[in-house]
């Protein structure tokens, strides 16, 4: 990667590369090819790929890379699908580009994508059609113009970004070979003018509390759990939470009981915990874990020996670190260039997204839009409309030549 104190490097990289006929190749192929590349995206949109069930999809992006003549083409133990373009300086450290391939939708949810002029509607269509496509037309103009990077460059489509697949994708990527990735472009949704910079830590726990249960009349007295874990909620939501960093807690589901005349056996909630500091995070799970323990005590004391057996379980079911790329990285300068060159003005983000990982080991990572509009995230009425999505391709070309040593 290009290692540069100033922006006056960067801005000399960006126009050598911008000028380069090679590089204009590429932008005509993607010019040209609008119609192809929402071809992908269309066919693509129309597999599902429910968390924790992404293989037909790894399997047809498996047979995109081999179109592409990418190397090695194949599925990985966790299931992403991934190809590489060797570079020229084979002891050269890699470049990765990724886009997520699985859906928040769960299995069995009906999946007819409808594509009229440049607009598609469906499930997924932009989170994350957009960022797959955008993939696929940087490998295919790569390949059309036999443009040259001095590191191996992977392309990947990852699973596990969405829900409770808590980046598992991305965390076998890094467990495996981490230590050779040089920086990481991840492509997800749409638009061009926003760069995730800073990556939104989260943890997820699942409370259960389990008590003897009975008959509301005959077993009047003992323990409910749906009250015992309500009373934990609302401990836990009293307590105090800084503007700065911010941190939010949510509950975000509870369930429990069998029947309106039955004094349930156990009550669920799942809470999420979010904050831009991994101190807060460390702060709130105590509380958690100090609410629930309180109501349990509280149900069980004063309670016959029988009815004494309120218990509680907590378990951690996410938990995706914090990180940030600093204002003065060398990734940060190189895309800077990009946008002064292509007169787009970048607006640095918070989000939690796959570059959640690299950003927390210490791998300059950065999430951008794979361009064009999209809307109706994570609704049955998603959309995405390619216009305008030219200028976003040319911005993750650029960037990813410079990167690689292009």
């Amino acid at each position: 990667m290009v290692s540069m104190a100033s922006s006056a490097p960067a801005t000399a990289c960006i126009a050598r590369l911008a000028a380069d006929r090679r590089v204009h190749q590429a932008f005509q192929w993607m010019h040209l090819h609008e119609q192809k590349i929402m071809q992908w995206q269309a066919e693509m949109v129309a597999i599902a790929a429910p968390p924790f069930g992404e293989q037909a999809r790894a399997e047809w992006l498996r047979e995109r890379f081999r179109e592409l003549e990418l190397e090695d083409p194949h599925i990985d133990e966790a299931g992403n699908a991934i190809g590489t373009r060797r570079g020229t300086d084979p002891g050269s450290q890699r470049a990765l580009i990724s886009a997520h391939i699985d859906t928040v939708f769960p299995a069995g949810t009906p999946v007819e994508p409808t594509l009229r002029g440049s607009r598609l509607t469906g499930p997924g269509a932009c989170d994350n059609g957009a960022g797959v496509a955008a993939m696929l037309a940087l490998a295919a103009a790569i390949r059309h113009a036999s443009l040259e990077t001095a590191q191996d460059v992977i392309f990947i489509g990852n699973v596990g970004e969405e829900g409770e697949g808590d980046l598992r994708g991305m965390r076998h990527i890094y467990r495996n070979g981490g230590e050779g990735i040089a920086a990481h472009l991840v492509l997800d949704g749409a638009g061009d003018q926003t760069a995730v910079t800073h990556a939104l830590g989260s943890q997820r726990w699942l409370v259960t509390v389990r008590g003897p249960g009975g008959h509301a009349w005959t077993d009047a007295g003992r323990p409910n759990p749906i009250v015992i874990l309500s009373r934990a909620i609302q401990r836990f939501s009293e307590v105090a939470l800084p503007e700065t960093p911010r941190t939010t807690v949510n509950v975000g589901t509870i369930q429990g009981g069998t029947a309106i005349n039955a004094i349930p056996e156990q009550a669920m909630a799942r809470f999420d915990l979010r904050s831009t500091e991994r101190e807060q995070l460390i702060r709130l799970e105590v509380e958690l874990h100090r609410a629930v323990e309180d109501a349990v005590l509280a149900a069980n004391r004063g309670q016959r020996s029988e009815a004494k057996d309120v218990r509680s379980t907590i378990e951690k079911i996410g938990d995706r670190p914090a990180g940030r790329l600093t204002g003065d990285s060398a990734l940060m300068d190189l895309l800077r260039a990009v946008d002064r060159h292509l007169t787009i003005r970048t607006e640095p983000r918070i989000a939690s997204t796959d570059a959640n990982i690299p950003l927390s080991l210490g791998v300059p990572a950065v999430s951008l839009g794979a361009g064009g509009e999209g809307g109706g995230i994570h609704t049955h009425a998603e959309w995405y409309d390619g216009r305008g999505r030219e200028s976003a391709l040319r911005r993750i070309l650029l960037l990813l030549l410079a990167l690689a040593g292009g």
